[in-house]
């Protein structure tokens, strides 16, 4: 089970922080991912993390804002935002990947296990 937490109103500009707690599995057997989908898109990628938090992927419009961290003892994965704007605005959900890989998991089919989303609005 995930459950993300953190989201809300911020101001352009401004930051939040994510955080997904993991329940129920060996949380350092999975990578983990930040996926985000906006009104009428389709969901997608904003950073991944692999098992060990040596490797990590971010999508374009996250690299120099969006920060991905881990913290295996404390099964939870987070996601440093700063410098949001109107176009973060969006449900943020964590993901779990099976497997210990030495890259992050890009692909959205290749995430196993979802967390329910949390809603980050970012006015102008």
């Amino acid at each position: 089970q995930l459950q993300a937490c953190g989201g809300g109103l911020v101001q352009a500009g401004g930051s939040l922080r994510l955080s997904c707690a993991a329940s129920g599995r060996t949380f350092s057997n999975y990578g983990m991912g930040w996926f985000r989908q906006a009104p009428g898109k389709e969901r997608e990628i904003v950073a991944g993390i692999n098992w060990s938090g040596s490797a990590y992927y971010y999508a374009d419009s996250a690299k120099g804002r969006f920060t991905i961290s881990r913290d295996n003892a404390k099964n939870t994965v987070y996601l440093q935002m700063n410098s949001l704007n109107a176009e973060d605005t969006a449900i943020y959900y964590c993901a779990a990947a099976g497997g210990k890989m030495t890259v992050a998991v890009v692909r959205l089919d290749r995430y196993n296990y979802w967390g329910q989303g949390t809603l980050v609005t970012v006015s102008s």
